[in-house]
């Protein structure tokens, strides 16, 4: 294509370099010890037992409560433990899993490290005895210069408050997002593993009892399984006490409405041009797999590489395989052919070197009616396209993410089950799965950079071993004739106005993006100072889905457009060393 050089050279191949090792935790600190709060001795375990002791007078009507409601076995209580503000919660020795009591999460809050902690039925007396402990008894000194000290005390000298857990202390979403409490929305719960009883089972046949609707899908991790309920927090909160199965919960996520309308004159002239020039991949190709909104296939440019019987769609009874948004083409278009300015400007041949794979994701505009689990929607996908050929090499591209940042670099289920197809821990399959960074909001684009920086990489982009790819850009020339006034957010090498990063998040979670494309640039009002698209030649170029209404070629950017490019150069790598991972 006109993109290549004379002097682009192989690749260098180092081999046996690598070597394999254990996984160690990174240190917080240069292994400084835990910081705990000045206590009195005697004060503060009283104050303790007093909190634990009414919180334990409740569990013979909680157990009963969940007895009578159909719980057999698995009963229990959650109990929260509270830091002092600005210490940390020895959090870790509040899981003992020999008597079956699981942490459940760990959360911020207030200045405080807040742990929830499920108690099984008759295993309360665990926590009191590591108080009593703490107040009588001291440790032996191995050295003649030590001193004694209580026993169990940095767990509880960490501790400044005992409760009975409310549904707020299991919600790890921002607290700001927690609803009001008759507000009926869709929560992701997180459900407990259990050898005794399906808490998933139970839960799907007793719902209507609990006045909550259940969804259809769900994700199975090690410890952990996950679904959507629809419900209050009222109703939640009476489930979580009925239960005892609910290890934590988050909001269900919303996933962008991602449209651009920047459309091109039609060129049909370079189109059929182009096709003159079109060299098709081996039968043997590797393939770019979009995960997207669907893909119309009978676009003149795509048409030679993307066959209809490898056309899929999560729900194709209801949604079909077409692209009704206007998303999955272009990113189709820049997946074989990057930014078509290039190849369609040129006289050079156009050789591909990939084929193109779709699997619609998302409903049809209108369609959204319940909310969708996309962790279970993603797999279930990403295996349909493996089964349907499995020895075709492919990568996966996916630029549907959530409408928000919420996350800061926490593992959700979508992003945890993207970690797990890419790594092959469940099946031994390991993949490229290419992910956007997600888009900052363009209402703020104006205050670039800043914008980048404290809007955050949307889920699942914090997938550890997903590729994702923010944007820089090179796009900064605009016809200053027909906008007079306007001028370019970025200059040209920039972070692009539209990449989100991870620059807020704290510094247990990825670095994210893993790496830049273009991804388009914005241009600002003399008028209002605010961005827009105003002008095509700050986009890229690609394939559009309404080509049969004549809009074959449309301006499209931002960190879909990157993420595409990316997934181009996987698949050019993967053609041209077919033995390389994955």
């Amino acid at each position: 294509m006109a993109e290549d050089h004379k002097d682009r050279l192989p690749h260098l191949l180092l081999h046996e370099t690598a070597s394999t090792e254990r996984y160690t935790r990174p240190g917080t600190g240069g292994g400084s010890k835990l910081k705990t709060p000045p206590r009195t001795r005697a004060q503060h375990a009283e104050s303790l037992i007093q909190q634990f002791e009414a919180a334990q007078g409740q569990e013979a009507d909680i157990v009963q409560e969940q007895k009578a409601f159909g719980m057999d076995v698995g009963n229990g209580l959650y109990l929260t433990f509270e830091s002092e503000p600005g210490f940390e919660l020895k959090f870790q020795s509040l899981e003992y899993e020999r008597s079956g009591i699981e942490l459940c999460s760990v959360k911020e809050f207030e200045d405080r490290e807040v742990a929830t902690v499920f108690v099984p039925e008759g295993k309360l007396e665990y926590f009191l005895r590591k108080i009593i402990r703490y107040r009588d008894e001291e440790t032996t000194p191995k050295k003649p210069d030590q001193t004694p000290k209580p026993k169990e005390q940095p767990l509880i000298e960490s501790i400044s408050a005992i409760k009975l857990a409310a549904l707020e202390q299991l919600f790890t979403d921002d607290p700001a997002l927690f609803p009001a409490e008759n507000q009926a929305i869709w929560w992701e719960v997180w459900l407990r593993s259990s050898d005794e009883i399906d808490y998933e089972a139970f839960l799907r046949e007793h719902a209507e009892r609990l006045n909550m609707r259940v969804g259809q899908e769900s994700i199975s991790f090690l410890d952990r399984t996950v679904i959507l309920v629809y419900g209050t927090s009222a109703q939640m909160t009476r489930s979580i006490r009925l239960l005892g199965a609910i290890a934590e919960v988050r909001l269900a996520k919303d996933t962008a409405d991602f449209y651009t309308g920047m459309d091109r004159q039609e060129q049909q002239d370079w189109i059929n041009h182009a096709l003159e020039r079109i060299s098709l991949p081996s039968d043997d190709a590797p393939a770019v797999c979009l995960l997207d909104t669907g893909l119309n296939e009978q676009h003149p440019l795509l048409k030679p590489v993307a066959a209809p019987a490898d056309m899929h769609s999560y729900d194709a009874a209801n949604w079909g395989t077409d692209d009704r948004h206007g998303h999955g083409t272009p990113m189709g278009g820049l997946a074989i052919y990057g930014d078509l300015t290039a190849p369609l400007s040129s006289s050079s041949p156009i050789e591909l070197t990939h084929r193109l794979e779709s699997v619609k994701i998302m409903p049809k505009p209108g369609n959204h009616q319940d909310k969708l689990l996309y962790g279970a929607i993603t797999r279930e996908s990403i295996i349909r396209v493996e089964v349907e050929h499995p020895e075709r090499d492919r990568s996966f591209c996916m630029a549907v993410t959530t409408t928000d940042d919420r996350d800061r670099g926490r593992p959700s289920s979508w992003s945890a089950t993207i970690d797990a197809l890419a790594s092959g821990s469940e099946d031994d399959v390991q993949r490229l799965v290419i992910l956007s960074a997600g888009n900052t909001d363009p209402a703020e684009r104006h205050r670039f950079p800043d914008s980048n920086l404290t809007d955050e990489v949307h889920d699942p982009g914090q997938a550890w071993n997903a590729l994702t790819v923010g944007g820089y850009t090179e796009k900064v020339l605009l016809d200053t004739t027909q906008y007079p006034g306007w001028h370019s957010i970025a200059l040209a090498g920039d972070l692009a106005p539209s990449s989100c990063t991870s620059m807020d998040w704290q510094k247990t979670w990825p670095i994210k993006p893993d790496i830049v494309m273009e991804a388009g640039n914005m241009a600002i009002s003399p008028i209002d100072g605010l961005a827009d698209y105003i002008d095509d030649a700050l986009q890229l170029l690609t394939t559009g889905h309404q080509y049969a209404l004549g809009k074959q070629l449309i301006a499209f950017g931002d960190t879909s457009a990157a993420s595409a490019l990316a997934s181009r150069m996987a698949a050019r790598v993967q053609a041209q060393y077919p033995d390389f991972w994955p």
